[in-house]
């Protein structure tokens, strides 16, 4: 689109003098040439360079002898530089000064006042028009809130950057309702506008685009463990704890709580675990169970003249001759009354002392001992019964053959105690013959169920 071409003109002036005649003549630039007193003519003006926004729509500023061309930006354009130089030169002349003979060195009346300029331009001190610059001298009218543009002759009243006029006034414009700037939020300010981004992202280099944020690098926020995730991090804990309620500090998880049943004996609660402990006379057996320890194997504090006797959570030591008078010891843990001996009529024949120990708190009924003849006579019928340690009925002896009967727990019983129980095994036949025969039962109750 051609916006502007000019040709140059030249304006004649004629001075004449009283005392002799004279012809003085000026010159004066058209439109879009102005005067260069160095190289004395006149020089187009470069309206690419000093207009602002001279092309719209994209179109390329070219330019031209007296003004300007815009073109597409495709466009090829060969300047002719001759073409150029004779064009300035006929935009104006040189001053031609005709003096009379009469005086010959008589200077020219001071042609200052002859000039005229057009409007937005003034008389310089070299008497050439030069512009105004309205702008710079306040005799512009712009609004407070508009920025004043001088131009050739006059001057352009533009909205500074972010606003926009609609009609005389300038208006903001919202970039936050163009297409999106931001990438996330976009705040509208005005005159321009910043972007935002959500929680768990910050902007980028290029203050658009938002970027997520490594918590877990930058400054690890969890007590223990933290995991970034797009946008937001979490935390874990190491094992034997758990998250407290602000899901970033780790509590101790008390196990012991948690089941009554997770130690057999005691449970003690350490800081992210638990250990089972076990009571004198138990080792702890796979992490939580008590095992018996078997002290008569591992430190038999017993004397040579006795024998250790283990039991659940301890140890007894026992004599070796635990037979009493009139009883004689025939082999191990065997007592026998002579018959010689006229105190033995009376008394049992042999007492056999046996020892055993159950767990305290046993579930009830509950066969605990067997007792069985080792003689068989013919002809003979063996009763049996409890003679001595059942006063409160804790047992209940049960013949189970004709040689043999079971001892029966009845009643549960809680130790550690000690209960001897005399179990007599009567034999008679038919010729009045009758015998009897003691096994002396010693029963330990652990102090535990275990």
């Amino acid at each position: 689109m051609l916006t502007a071409m000019f040709l140059a003109a030249l304006i004649l002036i004629t001075v004449h003098s009283q005392e002799t005649e004279e012809t003085i003549t000026y010159t004066q630039c058209t439109d879009g040439y102005e005067w260069d007193p160095i190289r004395q003519r006149c020089k187009d003006i470069d309206e690419c360079e000093i207009v602002p926004d001279a092309c719209k729509g994209g179109m390329k500023c070219v330019n031209h002898y007296g003004g300007y061309l815009c073109l597409p930006r495709t466009a090829q354009i060969i300047v002719n530089e001759r073409d150029e130089a004779a064009a300035e030169s006929t935009s104006g002349r040189n001053n031609v000064i005709r003096r009379t003979p009469a005086d010959p060195q008589r200077a020219p009346p001071n042609p200052t006042h002859q000039i005229q300029c057009a409007a937005g331009y003034e008389q310089s001190d070299h008497n050439v028009c030069q512009d105004i610059d309205e702008c710079a001298t306040g005799a512009h009218n712009c609004r407070a809130d508009q920025v004043c543009v001088n131009l050739r002759g006059s001057f352009s009243c533009q909205c500074p950057p972010g606003y926009q006029k609609r009609g005389d006034q300038c208006v903001d414009v919202d970039e936050c309702t163009l297409p999106p700037y931001c990438h996330h939020r976009c705040v509208n300010t005005p005159g321009s506008y910043y972007c935002q981004c959500n929680a768990g992202f910050q902007l980028a280099s290029n203050n658009h685009t938002c970027v997520d944020i490594n918590e877990c690098d930058a400054n690890n926020p969890c007590a223990q463990q933290c995991y970034n995730i797009l946008g937001s991090f979490i935390c874990q804990c190491n094992p034997g704890f758990e998250l407290s309620s602000d899901r970033i500090n780790c509590e101790d998880t008390d196990e012991c709580r948690t089941s009554s049943y997770i130690c057999q004996y005691q449970c003690v609660n350490e800081p992210g675990k638990f250990s089972c402990v076990c009571p004198e006379g138990y080792q702890v057996v796979g992490g939580r169970t008590c095992q018996d320890i078997n002290e008569c194997e591992t430190t038999n504090e017993c004397r040579e003249d006795e024998i250790c006797w283990n039991y659940h959570g301890g140890f007894r030591c026992y004599p070796r001759n635990p037979c009493q008078e009139p009883y004689v010891l025939t082999s191990e843990n065997r007592c026998v009354c002579p018959v010689s001996n006229a105190i033995c009529r009376e008394l049992p024949y042999s007492v056999v002392h046996k020892y055993m120990s159950i767990r305290s708190d046993r579930t009830v009924p509950s066969d605990i001992f067997q007792i069985q003849a080792t003689t068989i006579y013919p002809n003979t019928i063996n009763t049996f019964r409890i003679k001595s340690g059942n006063e409160n009925g804790e047992f209940y002896l049960r013949q189970t053959s004709a040689v043999s009967a079971m001892l029966v727990l009845v009643k549960s019983l809680s130790g550690p105690r000690e209960h001897i129980v005399d179990l007599e095994m009567l034999t008679v036949n038919s010729l009045n013959y009758r015998t009897s025969s003691v096994l002396r039962l010693t029963i330990i109750v652990g102090p535990y169920a275990f």
